[in-house]
């Protein structure tokens, strides 16, 4: 039975809070598009985009209306590019993210996700030339989002693929210089990526995924930041049921989008992505969760066990709330994404070692880190293969998702609008990772990965 205070405090969570849906992401298979015809496949690849999606803004639009719940993002993710053009060379590739990038805007959606890769034990030549595309593909789209995963805790890491993610990444960046090397902010390298992910710049429709699916990611960490103020001096024990309770409230709003969102579109409700996704607006910040916590500074010695309590109270809430949890599903820290990170990282309290102690436990990973434009390729591959190791013996998703900023060094900040925030450009070892990166071939597999 409905309580009128729990209405009142929903309404409260949206007006004041900033609680909303970050985003519906529709997951469309085009594996029935492949052809050995290139203007073949670009015309199905368009054709079965547009037409799957058709529905999809203004569902959402209405959806808002009837509920006034706040629709942040429309997406759509697609079969990974890399085994639908396998036949592709580079400029093919180059092509179909054209054609992606034309199917967005003909839709009105914000991003469209799949552009990418698996590569975790090896590349195909399709996947081979799709990497090589992708600074060329990202320069001349601006929907268009790729991901690589080049490590898996079966399979082990790729450092042949490491190493050439960090030349593309610098490449990219280069490529994209006129617009401080935005290019970067649509790249993110994997470890165990999901398949179900409706978060960019990583989702992608994985191949164990029905014809087209909906997804939805749920938001809400102004709401979880207010709890934890509200309840003022409390236990640890406390303070996880109230975060735990909290998840719960957010994600059965998710939840009452994704079903509704599926009924009306006529397409499988796939997950709820429970991740407090933070934006640059104040009262929007995993960082001021940390902080409501007790910590002066999200940063300071502290933060990671704070940030392991939040990352497990929120799924233990989230999963408590939906039958259906999957994505990434936790905390994201995102630094030029969430202001908190971002006044922490200018003050000094924010280094971006601390930020690789902190992916260990929660979701994602080093994730829209600025960086010195002149870092080396070698530094940027030293930087993906530590945290896609975390990913790999931690058994968990982890990404990397760096901007080195083409022109910029260490003391200098850029801006990227809108959600992508802005940052200051992090400073990075002075230590070379040249030779260990040269040595390329593949990181075994951990032991705990054989479980059959």
């Amino acid at each position: 039975m409905l309580n009128i205070n729990d209405i009142l405090e929903t309404v409260n969570m949206i007006k004041q809070e900033n609680l909303d849906i970050r985003t519906i992401t529709m997951g469309i298979s085009l594996f029935d598009c492949i052809s050995d015809d290139q203007k073949k496949l670009e015309s199905k690849v368009y054709d079965k985009i547009t037409k799957s999606a058709e529905n999809l803004v203004k569902t959402a639009i209405d959806l808002e209306n009837t509920y006034g719940i706040p629709i942040i993002n429309k997406r759509v993710s697609v079969t990974p590019m890399a085994l639908v053009g396998a036949n592709c060379d580079k400029d093919g590739f180059v092509r179909l993210a054209q054609v992606m990038e034309r199917a967005a805007d003909t839709l009105g959606i914000n991003f469209i996700g799949g552009f990418g890769a698996l590569v975790q034990k090896g590349m195909t030549r399709g996947a081979q030339n799709l990497i090589e595309s992708i600074p060329e593909a990202l320069a001349t789209t601006n929907k268009v989002c790729s991901s690589i995963n080049v490590a898996s805790t079966k399979a082990g890491i790729n450092m042949d693929a490491v190493k050439k993610m960090g030349e593309i990444m610098k490449e990219t960046a280069y490529l994209t210089r006129d617009r401080d090397s935005i290019g970067c902010a649509k790249l993110v390298v994997f470890s165990n990526i999901p398949e179900d992910n409706p978060f960019m710049a990583g989702a992608m429709h994985g191949m164990g995924e029905p014809e087209t699916v909906i997804n939805v990611g749920v938001s809400g960490p102004g709401v979880v930041a207010s709890a934890i103020k509200r309840e003022g001096d409390c236990d640890f024990s406390h303070l996880a049921d109230v975060i735990k309770k909290t998840a719960f409230k957010i994600t059965r709003v998710g939840q009452l989008i994704a079903y509704e969102a599926s009924k009306r579109l006529n397409t499988p409700y796939g997950i709820i992505d429970l991740s407090l996704a933070p934006t640059p607006a104040v009262g929007d910040s995993v960082a001021h969760i940390l902080e409501n916590m007790g910590l002066e500074k999200c940063g300071c010695h502290g933060t990671t066990a704070a940030l392991a309590m939040l990352n497990d109270a929120v799924k233990k809430g989230g999963v408590m709330a939906s039958s259906h949890v999957g994505g990434l599903s936790g905390a994201f820290i995102p630094v030029s994404e969430d202001a908190g990170m971002i006044s922490a990282a200018e003050c000094g309290a924010l280094s971006i070692e601390k930020l690789e102690a902190m992916t260990a436990v929660c979701s994602v990973g080093l994730d829209m880190i600025a960086v010195p434009g002149d870092t080396s390729a070698s530094t940027l591959s030293g930087i993906i293969a530590d945290e896609i190791a975390i990913g790999v013996i931690n058994n968990k998703t982890t990404a990397v998702r760096l901007i080195p900023v083409h022109g910029k060094g260490v003391g200098e900040s850029v801006e990227f609008g809108g959600l992508l925030g802005h940052a200051p450009i992090m400073k990075l070892s002075d230590y070379s990772s040249e030779e260990f990166i040269a040595r390329g071939g593949r990181i075994p597999a951990p032991i705990h990965s054989l479980r059959n």
